[in-house]
């Protein structure tokens, strides 16, 4: 069967802008344009737009997406096998916080008794999550899974005093950073007092600190795209900067 940009649209549950967009940056052109100039849209065009929303959903970029399905040995089959793997993963996340807010609804009509523990169970197994999904495997192979299911298990027994105390800190760490930044100086006082501060911060997570963990973690805040665009995302150099000053804090 094939689809005018309207009717793809509506099927689809988005814009016809959005279908126009895609067809201009290359990532779903439509199968042919029709003698009246309609962009024009068959089955496989149709299947390769639910990769695209699928990949959406789990928050991957346009850019990503298109390398992704666009690559000469795309396999559609697997992808969809990872998009139910990545759905059930996040299924458990919203289980366990409706689990949460039930609880503490429970809790508040007097019938039944909540722990502080249990009621930020759902939001620390979600950052578990988060992060194994961004950057599990890597973390995992370079420190080993023993010490990345010791981190899960430190932030799981987290109370919430634990969590607000690093909720500052993490603050702290990008106010004192950029106070740092400013005066170009890794080795300064400033750039060192935001080194210890990153070390602070760390072993919140860390079951057990290391000189050279720290040292590694700071290099791979260069080395990975994500995570220097998290620290350059308001000065470009940040990401570096930290690297240099924890380099010199550890020796």
């Amino acid at each position: 069967m094939e689809y005018t940009v309207q009717k793809l649209g509506l099927i689809a549950g988005i814009s016809t802008r959005t279908l126009r967009y895609y067809d201009v940056i290359g990532i779903l052109k439509p199968a042919r344009i029709n003698s009246s100039g309609y962009r024009i849209y068959g089955q496989q065009e149709v299947d390769k737009l639910q990769q695209i929303l699928f990949y959406r959903e789990l928050g991957v970029s346009l850019d990503e997406i298109k390398n992704l399905i666009n690559a000469p040995h795309f396999d559609a089959d697997r992808a969809l096998r990872e998009h139910r793997a990545s759905l059930l993963d996040k299924r458990k996340q919203l289980d366990l916080l409706i689990e949460n807010v039930d609880l503490t609804l429970a809790q508040r009509e007097g019938k039944s008794d909540m722990t502080d523990k249990q009621k930020f169970e759902g939001f620390k197994q979600k950052m578990i999550d988060d992060n194994e999904e961004k950057y599990g495997e890597e973390i995992r192979a370079k420190y080993g899974s023993e010490l990345v299911d010791k981190s899960n298990l430190k932030i799981k027994n987290m109370t919430e005093k634990q969590h607000a105390e690093i909720e500052q800190l993490t603050a702290d760490v990008h106010i004192k950073l950029a106070e740092a930044f400013a005066t170009g100086d890794p080795a300064g006082e400033l750039a060192q007092e935001a080194a210890d501060l990153h070390r602070q911060w760390l072993s919140f997570y860390w079951d057990s600190y290391s000189k050279d963990a720290h040292a590694g973690v700071a290099q791979m805040y260069v080395d990975d795209e994500r995570f220097a665009a998290y620290y350059d995302k308001d000065q470009p150099g940040v990401a570096q900067f930290l690297r240099d000053a924890v380099l010199i804090y550890t020796g």
